[in-house]
């Protein structure tokens, strides 16, 4: 085993769990695979801004936060090509002015394009454009035993799919091509609509569908008629004539603006369902009117917790997990309301609460986590009673045939997470990863 890295504590954007290992940061190829070679169990890791414990070992991790090299920018084309450690703020601060755009973003632009692989995110236009994986040309992959490959739709095509999604248990991406979107503005037009209950929010969603982007909120503690009281965001890009006149001399360049920042962990008494209700019931009313249209910069409406440096320490010292289930279309209504029924009763409210519709993609992206469905993604604080929460949700989840986001997971049962699927090679490992096969 390689022994030439000190040992430290180590965990992801959740601060749960944490594990000491070797932890290697390098650009240097050669490094890297030797790295792997002499290594019995290894994963790699980007920016550490998954939730979960997918991208953490107990032995060793290499990171590839220094693989943060452009490859080339083909303007014609708007085809990027970039090392797997750049972050995708630093390519929107590239393309955007050139009036491109990412085709596929998560929630946060603070994350990899290794990342964006291993986890083949989504965000608000998967039930439009599907996955990372369907903007993704090709990529170079360090295997188990050192060798580098290449690998497309055409090329290494098991390794190409069983990496996309595959949590980082195929190798170790060093490099990557993609294409983006052309846009006129670096602006959003977006309707944002607030619903009384689960019934309508779910109308809403049917009735708005042909929108590029959808995202809702959801106050989670309510119960009775106001059960899934929701706001609705529906957007998409600006057109140069949907700017108001001050905006119109520089479409492609928003005004930067400056970022919270969170200074240290909150005590743990701070966030309590108290707090949650009420934050939860400003935000609701903070909008009087039932609908409103304007036009908003994309940092607003795709990356709003961005603008908050280290919101993380907000669940104080122990840290937070984001649970994140999808179940299938036909059966959401009646799946949520006995999630939400369960959470509020619980008293565990989460002000962090994310609906978002979804479609399943190419039979070939097998480890890809969308389904044709609806998937809510809440936040809780890491305590005694949350285990016993999250066993209570993972049996309503399964009960409707859903899944787990693999992302966010770092607590959630074996059945609901092992259905991704890699060749077994036992070099590329993860707790996550260790955890499902414990239980196999």
């Amino acid at each position: 085993m390689q022994k030439t890295a000190m040992k430290h504590e180590i965990t992801n954007w959740g601060k749960y769990p944490v594990v000491e290992t070797q932890f290697h940061e390098t650009s240097d190829i050669l490094k890297i695979q030797k790295i792997i070679k002499e290594s019995g169990s290894v994963i790699a890791r980007g920016n550490g801004r998954s939730y979960g414990d997918n991208s953490l070992n107990k032995e060793n991790i290499v990171s590839t936060i220094k693989l943060n090299k452009f490859i080339s920018f083909d303007r014609e084309n708007g085809i990027f090509e970039c090392e797997s450690g750049v972050i995708l703020s630093d390519i929107l601060d590239t393309v955007v002015p050139e009036g491109f755009f990412l085709k596929v973003t998560p929630g946060t632009k603070l994350i990899t394009v290794g990342g964006a692989i291993g986890s083949d995110v989504h965000g608000k236009n998967n039930h439009k454009e599907g996955c990372f994986g369907d903007c993704l040309i090709d990529f170079v992959i360090i295997t188990e035993t050192g060798e580098i490959k290449k690998c497309s739709r055409e090329e290494n095509s098991q390794l190409f799919w069983d990496t996309l999604g595959g949590m980082g248990l195929t190798g170790v991406v060093i490099s990557a091509r993609f294409k983006l979107k052309k846009i006129q503005t670096a602006y959003i037009r977006q309707r944002v609509l607030k619903a009384d209950n689960l019934d309508q929010i779910f109308q809403y969603f049917d009735e708005l569908e042909k929108w590029p982007y959808s995202v809702a909120w959801i106050d989670c503690l309510q119960k009775g008629d106001k059960i899934g009281r929701s706001i609705l965001m529906v957007g998409e890009s600006a057109n140069l004539t949907d700017l108001p006149t001050k905006w119109k001399g520089n479409p492609l360049n928003p005004k930067k603006k400056k970022k919270l920042n969170i200074p240290f962990n909150f005590p743990s008494f701070v966030l309590n369902t108290l707090t949650v209700k009420a934050f939860n019931f400003l935000y609701y009313f903070k909008q009087r009117q039932k609908i409103i249209n304007n036009v908003v910069d994309y940092d607003t409406f795709f990356y709003p917790l961005d603008a908050i440096n280290n919101w993380n320490r907000i669940y104080g010292k122990n840290g937070f997990i984001q649970y994140q289930f999808i179940i299938p279309k036909e059966v959401g209504k009646k799946g949520m309301t006995e999630i939400l029924k369960t959470i509020a009763n619980s008293g565990q409210g989460s002000f962090l609460a994310v609906l978002k519709l979804y479609k399943k993609g190419s039979p070939e992206a097998h480890n890809s986590f969308p389904i044709d469905g609806y998937s809510l993604a809440l936040d809780f604080k890491i305590n005694s009673k949350l285990p016993a929460l999250v066993s209570q949700l993972d049996e309503i989840v399964e009960q409707y045939n859903g899944r787990i986001y693999l992302a966010k997971d770092s607590m959630s049962k074996k059945s609901l997470i092992d259905y991704v699927k890699v060749p077994e090679t036992g070099k590329f490992d993860s707790v996550q990863h260790q955890r499902i096969k414990s239980n196999r």
